[in-house]
């Protein structure tokens, strides 16, 4: 791949010395670079708090829902103050959002418009018991086929999308909106439930709103499903809400509804090599996950749940709250780590001809999923006080590079002009386009060296 400079600088003759970690690199000799985990809290990856200020453990996102209601006051009228108010207050921290919407929640008001009731939509209150570990709560759910409901789930889908498609504060929309905690059932009254046809629409709106922001489904489900429309070929992600609890496939009838065993039935085992996979670790199993022995089910253990559906990011509030044990938060602490994706840079190539600086970069994928959005990959030049003097962005594609694939060559041709004499360095950075978050950061151990958020690819002497 080439690249576009976005500063230019005149031509130079360069000498290549030590690259700092103690590896001589000889001018147009391909270097090895030195391996390091990289951190618990990269962007878009790892555990996801509830939001709010949780320094307990390092993350890089947060998430809420959000009822129908608290931005929807008319057909065609929105006021999205409250969930600005959510944006803003996870980016004051650094943080990308996940977002779901919702009409029903046991035990809450509901979150279905005002307006649409007030119009005579037929609402049912029951009484919700299946919400283990919670206590059962009064429940109420609207009539999915009323065409002023679905109307203005539709109108909301394409506001949302118009307002906040690439907003680079918002990491991940579910669709939510249908079913209990907008989780796309109405167990056990499954009657209830929007049909085929209501799915369809919702998951139309959100197709056309949505072109760069991800979006993710709670059930993966094919084209022969008597319940569910197909979402198998939609440029959807799934989110498994019973992670380390209903995850894996057993094999039993009974538990047909796991995750992985939809998965299997809608022939999406591979979806996560171009859509997110993402989650919430179950209540049950919060407090005591990573103990020694853990209280996750037999034949669901957290590292093959994982390393199974291509986990990116975990919903798990219990790992945030104080008094978890120093040992349980040690063994988190790596288990964040092997969620989503570890780019490594392997190995580098700098070259110089005819007053053009060559760069050939090998990048490897050491983790589980690719990372899904294609942030600018920068390169960068370094004087000796290490302040920049040059800046170029390249048309490197991050989500290009997947775990298991052969190691992706990324190249680029620079022309440097203007540099005094004296010795510079070769950096790289994915910058997070969210102002205060942080960048993507590397697996290596030249990762920050001489300026913070960049990788040092090597030196170079001007003569």
């Amino acid at each position: 791949m080439k690249c576009s400079p976005t500063v230019l600088r005149s031509c130079l003759a360069v000498a290549f010395g030590w690259l700092a970690g103690g590896i001589h690199f000889a001018d147009g000799a391909a270097m090895t670079l030195a391996y390091r985990p990289a951190p618990v809290d990269n962007p878009l990856k790892g555990f996801v708090p509830y939001l709010g200020e949780k320094p307990a453990f390092p993350h890089s996102l947060e998430w809420d829902y959000t009822p129908l209601a608290a931005v929807m006051d008319g057909p065609t009228h929105f006021d999205w103050t409250v969930f600005e108010r959510k944006l803003a207050e996870a980016a004051s921290r650094g943080h990308q959002f996940i977002a779901r919407f919702y009409l029903e929640w046991p035990g809450r008001k509901t979150g279905v418009p005002q307006f649409l009731i007030a119009n005579g939509l037929k609402m049912r209150t029951w009484t919700n018991t299946n919400t283990r570990p919670f206590p059962p709560g009064l429940q109420h759910t609207p009539d999915y086929e009323d065409p002023r409901l679905r109307a203005a789930l539709t109108n909301f889908i394409r506001a949302l999308g118009r307002r906040y498609d690439g907003d680079p504060r918002l990491g991940f929309l579910q669709l939510g909106l249908l079913g209990s905690w907008g989780e796309w059932h109405n167990h056990p009254h499954t009657e209830w439930f929007a049909s085929k046809d209501v799915q369809r629409e919702v998951m139309d709106a959100y197709g056309a709103a949505f072109k760069k922001t991800r979006l993710l489904a709670r059930y993966p489900m094919g084209p022969n499903n008597r319940r569910y429309a197909d979402n198998s070929t939609r440029p959807i992600g799934y989110h498994d809400d019973s992670f380390a609890w209903a995850t894996l496939d057993t094999g039993k009838p009974e538990d047909g509804w796991f995750f992985e065993t939809r998965l299997r039935a809608a022939g999406a085992l591979d979806k996560w090599r171009d859509q997110p996979i993402g989650g919430e670790v179950r209540p049950e199993v919060w407090s005591c996950l990573f103990n020694e022995p853990s209280c996750a089910p037999a034949g669901q253990e957290f590292d093959r749940c994982v390393t199974t559906v291509h986990a990116s990011w975990l919903c798990y509030e219990g790992i945030f709250r104080a008094g978890v044990p120093l040992p349980a938060r040690e063994r988190a602490l790596k288990a964040a780590q092997r969620m989503g994706y570890e780019l490594y840079a392997s190995t580098t190539e700098l070259l110089v001809a005819g007053g053009n600086l060559s760069v050939t970069l090998t990048v490897t994928n050491m983790g589980i999923a690719p990372f899904y959005y294609d942030w600018p990959v920068e390169l960068g030049v370094l004087d000796s006080a290490n302040q920049l003097v040059m800046t170029l962005t390249t048309d490197w594609k991050l989500t290009r590079v997947l775990p298991g694939d052969p190691n992706c060559l990324w190249k680029c041709s620079v022309n440097l002009r203007r540099l005094a004499i004296g010795k510079y360095h070769v950096v790289l950075r994915v910058a997070n386009p969210l102002q205060a978050g942080p960048p993507l950061r590397f697996a290596n151990r030249n990762q920050d060296r001489h300026l913070h958020g960049w990788l040092t690819l090597g030196e170079f002497q001007r003569l």
